[in-house]
């Protein structure tokens, strides 16, 4: 909070820099002016600030031109502490870094259908906003988009949303529920930070990624879903969830962050899949209320001291028959009470049939015999990006890899083929050429980021 004020202080300090001058006030609300695209910015007032209920209108007119009002500009109701309610138009496509900073009298905002962006800190310490609809239009929501909005209960994320930001919903104290749609592939560092009243929470099969410090703090939290297609658990990920009594993680998981799971001390039953390979320092640290552990990988994962202070010598750790000896003599997992074999182990389960790769009509396909699998994919290399974020041209050969997994099935082995863009005959974007254009159409297409 006090690095918080500060930050609030410096902002503060910095308005009269940030201000236009050649701003122009229309019907009490303050713009700038594009006249050669004939848009309008809402941005500061010169001196004072907004308050009361503000409805935005769609255009505005200046010396006989009529304006498109577009975007809500960075800071431009920024601590507004009067400011009760706002209405932002369909017109509206972008609002702006710390746009209503600490308005913390904010009860009601509507946000206009044609809004891809909420920039960071949008919303930050608006305290007594309750409810807020995000548009279907909308694709990112800025880091500490929503941070500090203790008065909010209940949020719906829509589907177009592909990324929830770092600290985009830290500290709503309040939130009790939140639906995360299968379009989010990441969910931020200190995404949920400290939502004290997050009972469950769903992560959706398109999630790869749980950030550090995701959930941490959440000590309501009493059921977490983690899906199959998630690949690493962040460090701190669930530090200090207490209120969660068991947790299994899944096959895809290689790896699982320092404290993920500290101090969440009532876990009684903790399953890990079979792919994992590292466990973090103090990964289940704390947890002395453990009875059973359940490793399902052959190979020992590595660690040095993941259950430290969890009184493992009281607890019974499962491990696959063939596997028994190497967890027995293994530090830290030969210092359970005992090391036992799985019952019912998963090597008797029917395998998932491997999955092959072809290339059809200018896509990529994944095919397997076992019926309704799902696929779990890497590619090498990976698009790159550049320092904007915006995809750049990859190069011309690359390499897929791909398992099928499957409720009650043992993951199938993995598939692996090189694939060289300039050897296929798939024009993707018909410019009457096969080049790295298209390689980088086909991976955003089996990221299912674009269709055609």
């Amino acid at each position: 909070m006090i690095m918080k004020k500060q930050l609030l202080l410096f902002v503060s300090m910095l308005l009269p820099l940030v201000a236009s001058a050649d701003a122009v006030e229309i019907d009490g609300i303050y713009y700038n002016l594009i006249s050669k695209a004939k848009r309008a910015e809402v941005t500061q007032k010169p001196s004072g600030k907004y308050s009361g209920a503000i409805t935005i209108p769609e255009s505005v007119k200046n010396n006989g031109i009529t304006y498109s009002v577009t975007s809500i500009g960075d800071r431009a109701f920024l601590t507004c502490s009067g400011l009760t309610s706002i209405e932002i138009p369909n017109s509206v496509t972008s609002i702006g870094e710390f746009a209503f900073y600490y308005c913390n009298l904010l009860t009601s905002i509507t946000i206009g259908n044609s809004v891809t962006s909420i920039g960071a800190y949008a919303f930050d310490g608006c305290s007594n906003l309750t409810s807020i609809e995000i548009p279907n239009s909308v694709t990112s929501i800025g880091g500490y988009a929503f941070s500090g909005c203790s008065g909010l209960t209940s949020i719906e994320i829509p589907n177009s949303v592909t990324s929830i930001g770092e600290s985009a919903f830290r500290d709503c104290s309040g939130l009790a529920s939140i639906e995360i749609p299968n379009s989010v592939t990441s969910i931020g560092e200190y995404a949920f930070y400290k939502c004290y009243s997050l009972t469950s929470v769903k992560i959706p099969n398109s999630v790869t990624s749980i950030g550090k410090l995701a959930f941490s703090s959440c000590d309501g939290l009493t059921s977490i879903t983690i899906p199959n297609s998630v690949t690493s658990i962040g460090g701190f990920a669930f530090d200090g969830c207490s209120g969660l009594t068991s947790i299994e993680i899944p096959n895809s998981v290689t790896s699982i962050g320092g404290f993920a799971f500290r101090s969440c001390s009532g876990l009684t039953s903790v399953t890990i899949g079979n792919r994992i390979q590292s466990i973090g320092n103090s990964a289940f640290a704390n947890c002395a209320e453990l009875t059973d552990v359940y490793c399902y990988a052959e190979s020992v994962p590595t660690t040095e001291d993941a259950f430290d202070g969890s009184l493992i010598e009281y607890v019974t750790l499962h491990v696959p028959s063939s596997s028994v000896n190497l967890y027995s003599t293994t530090a830290p997992w030969s210092g359970f009470k005992e090391v036992v074999a799985i019952s019912g182990e998963t090597p008797e389960l029917e395998k998932c049939a491997t999955p092959t790769i072809s290339f059809k009509g200018g896509k990529l396909h994944f095919e397997c015999e076992t019926p309704d699998v799902t696929y779990h994919y890497t590619i090498t290399p990976p698009s790159k990006t550049d320092n904007t974020g915006n995809d750049v041209e990859v190069g011309s050969s690359y390499t897929v890899q791909v398992y099928a997994s499957k409720d009650g099935y043992l993951d199938s082995d993995t598939a692996t083929q090189d694939i060289d863009i300039r050897g296929l005959k798939g024009d993707v974007n018909d410019d009457g050429d096969v080049t790295a254009q298209d390689a980088s159409l086909i991976l955003q297409k089996v990221a299912g980021k674009i269709d055609w």
